[in-house]
């Protein structure tokens, strides 16, 4: 076993080990140290920080999509870091996300400019994603499929850019929304979700995931500096994993991504964190937006970064390209 296989799953952070043994060594869900982890990671200091102690069924002071510290966020990470599906304790947080993507006032900022829908789809797509990771979703979130289905743009993904001559997706706003329809298709074998799907990959893959089509440069320097979490951010480590997640990492348009992903190796074998989008809440301290209440690992510096270092393993497995 590569060492840094064995170093990961010696971690001090429970979902670190439970992604290890799911996603880098392929470890069946009912085995017995997978069903271990996942406890482990149900009552970890990591989770208590992310809920803060609180009663789950007061209501927070901020908005559910209060970066990073709203309810919509919170749900994203335990989904993120394998919480157990199924648990009914969390059933408020996702009452207030959906009460809010589904209110009036929220709809009444969806605007159709030129014939498109302009829709920070993001907040839906990473709704749909985490609610079913969770074992939340019910027939509100199909209601979001189906929005995120109808709000689709020509080339098949989203953006919220409401100037008239804004015509192509946003990879932003496209990436959540293909996790979300992806894993849609692949738990319940809807159609419309799969068809949805592979209309927004080819927003990616038609790129290279990095590249834009008319003369084939990098798209944006920040697409190389992968990130974790992304949130709702794009580069290449997020991009590819949407990808992978879908089952489409055998396309030839993905090479030359995990060819890159792969050169950012360190020695060490694991990978260092190239940009951050939070900052850490000290105890005691005001919370304002981008305010995280867990530190995600460090970044630069050559510093391995585990939460990085599993998820880039994860998709050179579903590659191909990394065998344990």
């Amino acid at each position: 076993m590569e060492p840094v296989v064995e170093s990961l799953l010696r971690s001090e952070e429970p979902s670190i080990r439970l992604r290890t043994l799911l996603e880098v060594l392929g470890a069946p869900e009912d085995s017995g140290e997978v069903r271990r982890a996942r406890e482990e990671v149900r009552t970890s200091p990591r989770v208590a920080r992310l809920l803060d102690g609180r009663r789950l069924d007061t209501p927070l002071a901020w908005h559910p999509y209060q970066k990073w510290c709203g309810e919509h966020w919170t749900l994203a990470m335990l989904a993120e870091i394998g919480y157990p599906p199924g648990d009914e304790s969390l059933r408020p947080l996702a009452e207030r996300v959906l009460g809010w993507l589904l209110s009036e006032e929220h709809a009444s900022g969806i605007r159709v400019v030129e014939g498109r829908t302009r829709r920070c789809a993001s907040q839906e797509g990473y709704a749909v994603w985490y609610l079913v990771r969770l074992g939340l979703d019910d027939e509100r979130t199909v209601q979001l499929v189906r929005n995120l289905i109808r709000w689709q743009w020509p080339d098949g993904g989203w953006n919220c850019d409401g100037r008239p001559e804004a015509a192509t997706s946003s990879f932003h706003e496209t990436t959540l929304p293909l996790r979300g329809l992806g894993l849609v298709a692949s738990r319940y074998g809807c159609p419309d979700s799969a068809t949805g799907a592979r209309r927004a990959a080819e927003v990616l893959l038609s790129r290279g995931l990095f590249r834009r089509r008319r003369d084939g440069e990098v798209m944006d320097p920040a697409y190389l500096k992968p990130a974790w979490p992304a949130y709702w951010r794009y580069d290449l480590l997020a991009g590819l994993t949407a990808i992978a997640e879908c089952g489409l990492l055998a396309d030839t348009r993905c090479y030359e991504a995990l060819g890159l992903l792969e050169s950012k190796r360190l020695p060490s074998g694991g990978w260092q964190a190239e940009a951050r989008h939070y900052k850490v809440l000290e105890p005691g301290g005001r919370m304002y937006t981008n305010m995280s209440r867990v530190d995600w690992g460090p970044i630069g510096r050559r510093q391995t970064n585990e939460w990085l270092t599993v998820s880039a393993l994860s998709v050179l497995k579903r590659a191909g390209r990394f065998e344990a």
